[in-house]
């Protein structure tokens, strides 16, 4: 007989249920998350209302919107938002006339500074204003004030290379939900990093599985052996080593790159000024709930997820690349450069492909047979109990103002399982192992 494993809606979001209790331990007494997680149309719906609709979601690269007449349009948590840039920064709204309802605008397009309903011509301002309403003051009404009638915003804010939204007036600032990237990744200059223009390497594809299947197989390298095994020989498993401090996020870094059998990721002239632990590196954060981030020291490769169902996600693939190492918009520079990074192009393309095919595996395997959730591998699935413990959080805390930030690994090697610390530590754990008292080892490291 088949593995039951459909679950009343109301199990996975009351705080009480004992839904989420294997996943609320510590990584060596927690196991993996239930198969309706992934796979419940009915889980699905909730997660768009209390995950997405309640997270600080990643919605474009901040250069889509480098253009003041540009508008994009973006689905978050199952609603349609639009985006935008002011003289006074980003700006986000829903996508609905304050008349009657129509959709403003239904795909990224170029305006005039002006956003114009296309069923009965209300204009509103690029921030928001209504400012024009053709032939509807022929009947004058006493009640209509057009300042009441602006379009609803939407929270927007930026970090790097990346533009976020958020649906919830309740969830904390974006620089509280980063925690410590915006310092962690300081010595990059992130800030400055944007796409080739024109860009080589934009790519979208829609794997059949569940967005946290994703998420889950970028965080951790259990896998790394079998499933990559080209990717091994650069990123060696014995090379990994968490990084992840306070945030809303789970980290891992290759240190240092190998590139005694494949340079792939090092075709590429580095960014100015990294020092050791970084130059020598490979960054890799996934972001909650969904942007995964590959940071290595010539360029980042960004996988912004799009959940369509709880089978089906849309991966908005891109590359952004240090200041000077990008090419001029001439054609011969763009040439010149797409020839020099296809190498690298490529590599990611192929990897990711794989990570398809086993996420893709995995969605089957949970939907089809659906087999009770087994034990999480305390040295390499850390991060994804951290990403099921803030899963469990979005789903059931009652309002998102509660929420608490994970905390960071702790300096010394007292967070580690089965494995030794970082020799060359990024620099913001260097700083705080050596103003900690020493930590002693766990009995499983």
């Amino acid at each position: 007989m088949a593995t039951s494993w459909t679950q009343p809606t109301a199990a996975w979001t009351q705080p009480e249920s004992e839904f989420w209790a294997p996943n609320r331990n510590a990584v060596d007494e927690s196991f993996a998350m239930a198969p309706a997680v992934y796979a419940d149309e009915g889980f699905f719906a909730d997660e768009q209302e209390r995950l997405f609709g309640r997270a600080w979601v990643c919605v474009a690269l901040t250069a889509e919107l480098a253009r003041p007449s540009r508008l994009l349009v973006r689905s978050i948590g199952g609603r349609s938002v639009l985006l935008a840039r002011t003289d006074d920064g980003l700006v986000g709204f829903l996508n609905s006339c304050r008349h009657r309802g129509t959709e403003l605008a239904e795909a990224d397009c170029d305006i005039a500074q002006t956003i114009r309903c296309p069923y009965h011509r209300w204009h509103y301002s690029v921030d928001g204003r209504l400012v024009a309403t053709p032939m509807f003051d022929s009947v004058p009404r006493d009640d209509f004030d057009p300042a009441d009638f602006g379009l609803v915003p939407v929270r927007v804010d930026s970090w790097g290379p990346f533009v976020f939204a958020c649906l919830n007036a309740d969830t904390p600032p974006l620089a509280q939900w980063l925690g410590d990237l915006d310092e962690r990744m300081a010595g990059y200059g992130f800030d400055e990093w944007q796409p080739a223009t024109p860009s080589p390497a934009d790519c979208t594809f829609e794997p059949a599985a569940n967005w946290k299947l994703i998420f889950e197989n970028f965080a951790e390298y259990y896998h790394l052996g079998w499933v990559h095994p080209e990717l091994a020989k650069m990123s060696r498993v014995e090379d990994h080593h968490r990084y992840q401090g306070p945030g809303m996020y789970c980290g891992q870094t290759t240190t240092p790159i190998s590139g005694d059998e494949r340079d792939d990721w090092l075709t590429l002239p580095a960014a100015d000024g990294l020092d050791a632990s970084d130059a020598a590196s490979g960054r890799f954060i996934a972001l909650f709930p969904n942007v995964l981030i590959a940071v290595l020291p010539s360029h980042a490769f960004v996988m912004r997820l799009e959940p369509v169902s709880a089978g089906r996600t849309i991966e908005h693939c891109s590359f952004v690349f240090p200041p000077g190492t990008s090419p001029a918009s001439d054609e011969a520079g763009a040439q010149q450069f797409a020839e020099a990074f296809e190498v690298t192009r490529r590599f990611w393309i192929d990897v990711n492909d794989e990570d398809i095919d086993i996420c893709e595996r995995a969605q089957r395997g949970i939907a089809r047979g659906g087999a009770p959730p087994g034990p999480l591998a305390p040295r390499f699935e850390e991060p994804l109990n951290r990403f099921h413990k803030m899963t469990a959080d979005l789903m059931t805390l009652e309002t998102v103002a509660e929420l608490a930030v994970p905390a960071g690994d702790r300096p010394g090697g007292i967070d580690l399982y089965g494995s030794d610390p970082n020799p060359m530590p990024p620099a913001t754990e260097a700083a705080a192992a050596s103003s900690a008292p020493e930590a002693p080892a766990t009995a499983t490291s």
